[in-house]
């Protein structure tokens, strides 16, 4: 039997070295579009500096992409950030205020450490404690992000505190947002314990050993690297257009110059292309996919003389709310945050701009996207001409979990359910982050092997 994986990211790649591991009968093949296999992890190395030119970390609590990178032979490599630097700021006018500690779920249980961060005013910090007093939202149904962190917190608290933490994940708008799909165990803490800081201060403490956030220490890229070069029988193709997929037997992928015949296939693409994609096989499936939303976004990375930037770097970066308005949605401090990621006497920042609802700047020309990148680093203290530019543009690179998606992704299962063989992977469903992409792929192959294993009796 033959099964073939359109999309050749993160998702699509775990999902083709699962299908291997449960199948070894299995014929494989991976199309990608693109000429080169990895998706939006992408590291560059140039004079000494590692570049990431999206995603430069992982949750370890979302522990499968740990636990993946052991599995191949990755383990000594994967880096947690570096220590002395464990802070981050908000961004207020030309003002760095720093984060305050214990942040879980985007929600600070440490009231102390709120208090003394300056990020909130005396009322805003004074309503952020009656959170405890509020009464919970009656069961059923779901809300955006916004309306249930102010209900329960406060609108000061979400403008100048959850907002740009929750753009730094999502690059969306917090209105917009559904609860239910990006972080439904604050919901579950309310419904529960009647607060989510109650709710927060009887949870267990969490048992990883492991910091955090981690990376590898080559960058990102190691991860999928690892993970293609692992793939013993898979016939890899990149630069290969696929135009649409139909049944017949089992499937048909149409390519522009050919077709393949299979009996399973896992789609690996952005929502909008597997909607188009999927047209031909089923309408009301391609219509539910051309309904998730996507936001726009690009990373300016700049590197710089150490003596040219004017204030001390003892951070990870700082994110910045929409209320100062403006496309910058966050700063990464990459040479503190990371270990060898520059040269000795060289520090190497990323500007993150592009707010979905804002401008699309991603067809803006480079020097404008430098321009702009400059300007915000005048909170540094920098202007000084950067030594290294790269820009990675991503158009309609992040999907927008929008209220009413975790209803749309059941109507997607009731649809799949029509068509054995199918599965569907990828940052669109039930996560955008590097495990949940995992995940979804390893779940997917799981998929397509259990049909292909009831077909062959």
């Amino acid at each position: 039997m033959k099964v073939a994986v359109v999309g050749g990211g993160i998702a699509g790649l775990a999902a083709a070295y699962r299908v291997e591991q449960l199948a070894p009968e299995v014929e494989l093949v991976v199309l990608e579009r693109s000429g080169r296999l990895g998706g939006k992890v992408l590291t560059e190395h140039v004079d000494g500096f590692v570049i990431e030119g999206a995603p430069d970390s992982f949750l370890s609590r979302k522990t499968r992409a740990a636990e993946l990178c052991e599995e191949l032979g990755l383990a000594s490599a994967v880096v947690g950030r570096r220590p002395e630097h464990a802070r981050s700021f908000v961004r207020r006018g030309g003002e760095l205020i720093p984060l305050p500690e214990g942040l879980t779920g985007l929600v600070p249980t440490n009231l102390a450490a709120l208090d003394e961060s300056g990020l909130l005013s005396e009322a805003g910090k004074k309503r952020f404690a009656e959170e405890r007093d509020v009464p919970p939202a009656s069961a059923g149904g779901d809300e955006p992000v916004a309306s249930f962190v102010s209900r329960r917190f406060g609108r000061e608290a979400y403008e100048a505190l959850v907002e740009p933490l929750l753009t730094g994940i999502y690059g969306g708008e917090g209105e917009q947002l559904s609860l239910q799909a990006t972080f439904p165990q604050l919901r579950t803490l309310e419904l529960e314990h009647g607060s989510v800081l109650r709710g927060l201060e009887v949870q267990p403490p969490g048992g990883s050993p492991l910091p955090p956030f981690l990376s590898l220490r080559a960058g990102m890229q190691e991860l999928t690297d690892a993970l293609w070069r692992h793939l013993v029988r898979t016939d890899l193709r990149t630069g290969a257009r696929v135009v649409s997929i139909r049944a017949s037997a089992g499937y048909v992928v149409e390519l522009e110059d050919g077709a393949l015949e299979v009996e399973g296939v896992v789609v690996a693409t952005p929502a909008f292309v597997s909607g188009r994609l999927l047209a031909p096989l089923d309408p009301e499936l391609a219509r539910l996919h051309e309904e998730i939303a996507y936001g726009s976004s690009l990373v300016v990375t700049l590197a710089f003389e150490r003596s040219a930037v004017a204030r001390p770097l003892a951070g990870y970066g700082y994110v910045v709310p929409k209320a100062e308005g403006g496309d910058v949605l966050a700063c990464t401090w990459t040479s503190s945050k990371w270990d060898g990621r520059a040269p000795a006497g060289t520090v190497l920042v990323r500007v993150h701009a592009g707010r979905t609802g804002g401008r699309d700047l991603t067809a803006e020309p480079d020097d404008e996207l430098v321009a702009l990148a400059r300007e915000e680093l005048h909170v540094l203290g920098v202007s000084a001409a950067p030594g290294l530019v790269r820009i990675h543009r991503w158009p309609r690179g992040m999907p927008q979990y929008a209220l009413g998606h975790p209803e749309r992704l059941e109507r997607i299962e009731e649809a799949l359910a029509r068509h054995p063989g199918l599965a569907l992977a990828g940052a669109a469903y039930r996560g955008v982050g590097i495990p949940d992409c995992i995940v979804s792929g390893e779940r997917a192959a799981r998929s397509v092997v259990d049909a292909l294993s009831q077909v062959a009796g």
